[in-house]
């Protein structure tokens, strides 16, 4: 089973987050966050809601996600007749382009803090 740091970096990838970026939402430092990450320090209720609204999911979305939901429903048959594509290409489309537009707004979060 994977560690919850494991899982929120793959949730902060599929949002198109960086550490940084989710360090400066949580009010610490990149190294304090980097460690959450890689489960190199325990994260309390606290933290773990921070990070979901800023993931914009629940904290029980971030416990339970397992990325095998999303990335193994699609299957291909032997002889290639049948291609089943599950929800999770709607999921992937709408994680996208939420991703695009996060992407738009640190880019704007970065200027304000280069000026």
């Amino acid at each position: 089973m994977k560690e919850i740091g494991s899982k929120i970096r793959q949730l902060r990838e599929l949002k198109g987050y960086t550490q940084d970026y989710m360090a400066h939402q949580m009010g610490i430092s990149q190294r304090a966050y980097s460690k959450i990450e890689n489960n190199e320090t325990r994260i309390n209720w606290d933290k773990l809601t921070k990070v979901s609204e800023i993931l914009e999911i629940k904290p029980a979305d971030i416990t339970n996600f397992d990325d095998n939901l999303i990335f193994n429903h699609c299957t291909q048959e032997q002889a290639g007749k049948n291609l089943t594509i599950n929800k999770a290409s709607e999921l992937l489309i709408q994680q996208f382009q939420e991703r695009i537009q996060h992407l738009e707004q640190e880019i704007e979060f970065l200027r304000n803090q280069l000026k």
